[in-house]
């Protein structure tokens, strides 16, 4: 076999061993983002059968922000409070670096309302919302030595208990 063919080998045994372990991922990260939510828990240690930890899994809850969920309403408002952040083109729209600034305010303020930084009147932004941008997920934090710690359990045999994933035949590459 030469170098060439090697390479391709390797590659595609290391293609097939990543997508079996990525699919077995998305189903456990599926399993523990439910036992999470149902559990109401919001971490749990991750330790080998000895004890050891090994990482955190933490729920993280997204945090809300400003949208705009209606591009109409909100280009008509800007245009009458603050016509100058309107471009007009073969299509009109609001200045994105505007719209970024405007809705960043929102999300801090928690309300789809801006104060006149002069009169201080407190006006709502038609076609903006404060909603939650992306879904309950989790993230897992490996302690300082808990990679190494994990792959001493693997080549140890410690995790044999786990439904870790096999290559089997009929596996597409």
């Amino acid at each position: 076999m030469n170098d060439m063919q090697q390479l391709a080998l390797e590659e595609a045994a290391l293609k097939t061993l990543a997508d079996t372990v990525m699919d077995r991922l998305k189903q456990v990260k599926s399993e523990m983002q439910t036992a999470l939510n149902e559990g109401g828990v919001g971490k749990v240690d991750a330790q080998l059968p000895d004890g050891r930890k090994v990482a955190v899994i933490s729920r993280t809850d997204p945090k809300p922000s400003a949208v705009v969920t209606d591009p109409d309403a909100f280009l008509k408002w800007v245009r009458t409070y603050s016509p100058q952040n309107v471009t007009s083109r073969l299509v009109t729209e609001v200045r994105p670096a505007y719209a970024t600034a405007l809705l960043a305010e929102m999300t801090a303020a928690g309300t789809a309302e801006v104060s006149d930084r002069e009169t201080g009147v407190v006006e709502a932004v038609p076609g903006v919302e404060i909603r939650a941008t992306r879904s309950v997920t989790h993230s897992v934090r490996p302690t300082k030595d808990g990679r190494d710690l994990i792959a001493e359990a693997w080549r140890s045999g410690a995790l044999a208990h786990l439904a870790l994933p096999q290559i089997t035949a009929g596996q597409e590459a």
